[in-house]
Order: structure tokens, then C-alpha cells, then sequence
């Protein structure tokens, strides 16, 4: 008797939700670092899981909804190393330097992904609000942190937001650049180079 084809398919490995969606994300961010968000479909990121089709629709609504989950986590990934310097108290170069050296490397080891949603967001309104809504977070972070040392007298007085602002917005397009493929910089002298700009500006040239 011929066996239908739906009875010879090997069944489908269960998964728990969070690993459902770790599969998906994953298999969004490997296409993100080969081609443009633009060109990201469904379907694709669906062929690079073990998973059907309809199962992207139980975690999530559509691909700028993806994408946010994408920015999500790799924004938490940063934060959790930039915390060493927004988490601690005294001793704040050399505690930021431990920061930049763990965001450098998050950032390096995802530079593809990350620069494909900077360059998404120049086009699509929800994907430039996830990236920009991360990037917030790094402003409001860094802000309070900087006025914590302002009020512990290791920071002179300045204006502790707008300073975050631009010194987040700096460091976004530097990386972007200093990752690019075709002009690649070597992470320590990304790391070095970020040092000496944020310890100057914030804690003095004798500092650095």
C-alpha cells in the first residue's frame, strides 16, 4: 500500500516557545547579515528553522514584528555589558573601559545585523522606531549615570542628557563605520579610540 507523503515525513521535533522563537530569531539574523531587511521574507527566515510556516504567526505578527524582538535582544545583550559602568560606583574609566570592551565585542560579533537594521531604519519607519527606541535606552541610561557621578563630584557639571545623546549617537555611527567589511577596523583600536573620547569628555584628559 503506498504510504502518503504527510505519513513518511519525519515528525517535527517539539519545542518549548522559547526555543520556537530563539529558532526564528536566530534564522532572521543569519539572512540579516547576507542581505537587506528589505529583502527579508517569511517564508525565508522560515526555511532556515525546523519549523512551519504557520508557526511564525503563533509568536509573531509579521516581520517588523521580528525585527523588533531582533533589535530587543541584541540591545539587552549591549546593556548587560554597559552595565558594568552604569551599575557601579567610583573608579569610572577604568570601569568604563571594562564596558566598552564587552559592548565592542557584542557590537563586533554582530556587526552585519546591526548595521543592516541601521541601514532598514533609514527606510522603514517601524524598524527605524525599534532602533532608535534601543538606542533610547542607551541615552536614558547613560544619562542617569552620568548625573550620578555629576552628583558624586567625579563628573564636572554639564548637561547630563544631551551629552548622553551625543555621545550614544557618536559611538552608533562610529561603529557602524568602523565595522563596515570593506574598511574594517580591529576592535582594540575601536575600544581604545571610544575610551579616549568618553574619558575626556566626562572625567578629564588626565583620566584617560
Amino acid at each position: 500500500m503506498a504510504v502518503r507523503e504527510d505519513e513518511a515525513r519525519a515528525p517535527r521535533r517539539r519545542r518549548t516557545p522559547e526555543a520556537a522563537q530563539k529558532e526564528i530569531i536566530d534564522a532572521a539574523q543569519a539572512l540579516l547579515r547576507e542581505r537587506p531587511f528589505r529583502e527579508l521574507t517569511v517564508d525565508e527566515v522560515m526555511r532556515r528553522t525546523g519549523l512551519s510556516r504557520p508557526s511564525f504567526y503563533v509568536y509573531f505578527r509579521d516581520r517588523h514584528d521580528l525585527v523588533l524582538r531582533v533589535v530587543q535582544d541584541l540591545g539587552a545583550e549591549m546593556l548587560e555589558v554597559a552595565n558594568r559602568w552604569y551599575e557601579a560606583t567610583g573608579e569610572g574609566p577604568a570601569l568604563l573601559r571594562d564596558a566598552l570592551e564587552g559592548a565592542v565585542g557584542v557590537y563586533c560579533d554582530h556587526a552585519a545585523v546591526l548595521r543592516a537594521l541601521a541601514d532598514a531604519a533609514a527606510d522603514d519607519p517601524d524598524v527605524e522606531r525599534a532602533y532608535d527606541g534601543m538606542q533610547q535606552g542607551f541615552i536614558d541610561a547613560t544619562a542617569q549615570h552620568i548625573q550620578g557621578e555629576i552628583d558624586a563630584g567625579r563628573i564636572l557639571p554639564l548637561d547630563a542628557r544631551e551629552t548622553a545623546k551625543a555621545l550614544i549617537w557618536m559611538i552608533e555611527r562610529y561603529l557602524y563605520h568602523a565595522f563596515a567589511p570593506e574598511q574594517r577596523v580591529p576592535p582594540e583600536r575601536v575600544i581604545e579610540t571610544l575610551q579616549t573620547v568618553m574619558v575626556r569628555t566626562l572625567y578629564g584628559a588626565r583620566s584617560s
